[in-house]
């Protein structure tokens, strides 16, 4: 090596400058726009409440639900407009995921969410079920999510649950198609017999 080089390879090397100003500001910069962000989500989740206002209040469970013919234990997933996986329902806490106790009976399907609002879907208010993959927020494997089509203020709706045994599934399906083509009614038998 010349003498140039070991002179340049000796001399005091000085230490790069932290500008704790600029990082500060950075970091303080990126927390006030990701709470600005989870603003914006909160505020169109609210909206889209306020613009499924005109849903009314869930059915509750009646004093009598009758005897069990299937249970389930799982998560409920959400529910949507019918037929449209990714319109997500808000209202009355439809669009809070939870642990989910389902229970069928001949009077219809009741769902317990422990920490959100629990509800009654009446036999008259089944519109059938089937096997799918996904709702808003959530897909899985082909069959993994129990999707259950009913009527609530006129309007169908889907809603998503997974059991804790997916074996389960199929049997669901089965009766719960089987419950909702069943006549209930007086009146729903004789607008059947008028079709």
């Amino acid at each position: 090596m010349t003498p140039s080089l070991f002179h340049l390879a000796a001399a005091p090397q000085s230490a790069p400058v932290t500008d704790w100003a600029a990082r500060i500001g950075w970091v303080v910069g990126l927390l006030v726009f990701v709470a600005f962000v989870y603003w914006l989500m909160r505020q169109g989740w609210k909206w889209r409440g306020t613009l499924q206002g005109d849903l009314p209040e869930l059915p509750a469970t009646p004093d009598d639900p009758g005897a069990p013919r299937l249970t389930l234990s799982g998560r409920y997933h959400g529910s949507t407009t019918a037929g449209q996986w990714l319109d997500r329902i808000v209202a009355h806490g439809l669009g809070t995921r939870s642990r989910v106790e389902l229970t069928l009976t001949d009077q219809g399907l009741d769902v317990v969410r422990p920490g959100a609002a629990s509800f009654f879907v009446p036999a008259a208010a089944l519109r059938g079920a089937r096997l799918d993959k996904g709702i808003a927020g959530k897909v899985l494997t082909e069959g993994g999510l129990l999707i259950v089509t009913w009527e609530h203020g006129g309007k169908q709706l889907d809603s998503g649950f997974r059991s804790d045994r997916s074996a389960e599934h199929a049997a669901w399906v089965e009766a719960l198609t089987t419950l909702s083509t069943t006549p209930h009614t007086t009146e729903h038998t004789e607008t059947e017999g008028a079709r």
